[in-house]
């Protein structure tokens, strides 16, 4: 397996992904990382955020209602709740926010988009939407 580091993904991927999870969180867990970790950090932040949300072909608006629902499908709620932060920085309503539960809720279980939802109304009060 080759640790290749590619400065510009990276690069790329940490503006990217600093616009979306915000600097502060970012950088919090760039620290954090150490010589077990760090390597995936690195790697993460060059394909899934350098790679995959530097391609212009989407917006970020869009990327991240396509993150609610698949990570919402998924059920991984911390993750769900880190995105749907990023989403409202990316531009996503409160009504966009919604219908993304109700496909969740649609195409993986009513119970999941009970989660979403859950998660969704905390983080929508914390931001002062709700």
């Amino acid at each position: 397996m080759s640790n290749s580091f590619d400065e510009t993904l990276f690069s790329v991927g940490l503006e990217k992904r600093k616009a979306t999870l915000g600097a502060e969180y970012v950088e919090k867990n760039l620290a954090a990382a150490d010589d077990f970790s760090r390597p995936f950090q690195e790697a993460m932040t060059q394909w899934c955020w350098g790679f995959g949300w530097g391609d212009e072909t989407l917006d970020a608006k869009t990327r991240s209602l396509m993150n609610l629902s698949m990570i919402g499908a998924l059920g991984k709620m911390h993750e769900w709740e880190l995105h749907c932060k990023g989403a409202l920085r990316n531009g996503v309503t409160r009504d966009q926010i919604r219908a993304a539960c109700h496909v969740i809720a649609i195409y993986a279980g009513v119970p999941q988009g009970v989660e979403c939802f859950r998660v969704a109304r905390k983080v929508l009060e914390e931001e002062g939407l709700l």
